[in-house]
């Protein structure tokens, strides 16, 4: 915590249901297959039908749960994921397993998931004769085998241009070649066992998949009520997102610290600060789902480009809408390039229909944006930025009186945008 924080909140602003969290999450990676969705909820139904099928219960099939879901969370480029399925093995699958570890081991509730994470690209033979307490050698044994599975079923059906029942054997023969060295022999003799008949694999396409998700209960009801776990959960989404590409290096990270800066420079109730803030990390949660070579693109967006662009903010509220208690933000982050004058996205709302806490992170999202590099244009500097806003404030497209705000503090919104402040806990509820 930094020197603005005094003390956490007494009372919670909203709370959030862990699992809930936990699937939004997967669905925002999910997006990084841009045409290859739901790779991580594939992988966690067939992690759980090994599972159960070997005897585990209880805690160990939440853990296993909750860590298939997020076994790629250090994956936000989809030119990563794009050769993590098109290869069975390569020598820098390791790289996003350390960075998955990275992003939840500093979150309790899921930081116990970390060394699952971090060894599920790692052979059975290595990962055997390592000093892993309980199960979790086995735990990230498995995921690897099933991800394998998934990442085999891709390849075979592109390739071959077959149906997916067609390649069910091909798939089988692999995974039993693979004993011994890359897998458990319990785990593959667990996976020949549940996958020998259709229904495990028809239970793979989205709606069959999508009503197994919903049966899993838990055994465990964690929810998150205080401002602190949440807030960290928002900045794990935020740091996967900004992780995407290096013009876009906490960005939203940027975003939150104007957006709040803003927000208490209106004087709005702390509580209220606290939840724009967390819009503000959570905002671009959507462009997971543009490919790099778009947000890369040195130069303007073609029509087509630009429309897949356009579907980012409207992923973000979809996504975010999931979450029980987060209703206002996915309002707010998912109208972040809404205009006054109705031509924004995802929308097209008018100007009494954006609420402040949305223009303020509309502005926010451009001050930030302006003062990073991108592939077509060099950052700019505060004042360059200002005459950008004002431009877009005297054309009616964002809140003139916020611009205003901006120039009046123009050097602290320029620090908040461009340095990394650190957590920050509003100091009470009002």
């Amino acid at each position: 915590m930094n020197a603005k924080t005094s003390s956490l909140l007494e009372h919670p602003l909203i709370k959030v249901d862990l699992r809930q969290a936990v699937l939004s999450l997967a669905e925002a990676l999910s997006l990084v297959g841009i045409d290859e969705h739901q790779h991580g909820e594939r992988v966690a139904y067939m992690a759980m039908i090994c599972a159960q099928k070997l005897g585990w219960d209880g805690a160990a099939l939440d853990d296993l749960f909750h860590a298939a879901l997020l076994h790629d969370c250090g994956v936000s480029s989809s030119t990563v994921h794009r050769k993590l399925i098109a290869e069975m093995d390569w020598e820098g699958a390791e790289l996003h397993c350390v960075l998955g570890e990275y992003y939840l081991k500093g979150f309790p509730p899921l930081s116990h998931l970390t060394p699952i994470i971090r060894y599920h690209h790692t052979h059975w033979r290595k990962l055997r004769e390592l000093p892993l307490a309980g199960n979790i050698a086995l735990a990230s044994n498995l995921i690897y085998m099933v991800d394998r599975v998934d990442a085999l079923k891709t390849q075979l059906q592109n390739s071959q241009d077959m149906a997916p029942l067609a390649v069910t054997e091909q798939i089988r023969s692999r995974i039993s070649d693979a004993a011994g060295e890359h897998f458990s022999p319990e785990l593959v003799d667990a996976f020949l066992t549940v996958s020998d008949n259709d229904a495990f694999w028809l239970t793979l396409e989205p709606l069959h998949l999508a009503g197994f998700l919903a049966s899993v209960k838990g055994e465990r009801k964690t929810q998150l009520s205080h401002y602190e776990d949440i807030h960290k959960l928002a900045r794990i989404f935020a740091h996967i997102v900004d992780a995407k590409s290096s013009f876009t290096f906490e960005h939203s990270l940027g975003v939150a610290q104007v957006a709040r800066h803003l927000a208490t420079l209106l004087e709005l109730p702390q509580s209220r600060v606290a939840l724009i803030e967390l819009a503000g990390l959570l905002h671009d949660l959507g462009k997971l789902g543009v490919p790099d070579e778009i947000l890369e693109k040195p130069g303007p967006l073609d029509a087509q480009e630009s429309a897949i662009m356009h579907r980012h903010s409207y992923e973000t509220f979809r996504i975010l809408s999931h979450i029980e208690g987060f209703e206002q933000i996915a309002e707010w982050a998912g109208s972040h390039h809404e205009t006054l004058v109705g031509d924004g996205y995802p929308f097209q709302r008018e100007e009494t229909e954006l609420c402040i806490e949305a223009r303020i992170i509309a502005v926010a999202d451009i001050f930030q944006a302006l003062a990073q590099e991108r592939p077509y244009r060099a950052a700019l500097q505060a004042e360059a930025i200002l005459a950008q806003l004002q431009k877009l404030a005297d054309a009616g497209k964002i809140d003139a009186a916020l611009v205003q705000l901006v120039e009046q503090n123009l050097e602290s919104v320029w620090q908040a945008a461009t340095s990394n402040e650190g957590d920050w806990v509003p100091t009470l509820v009002n």
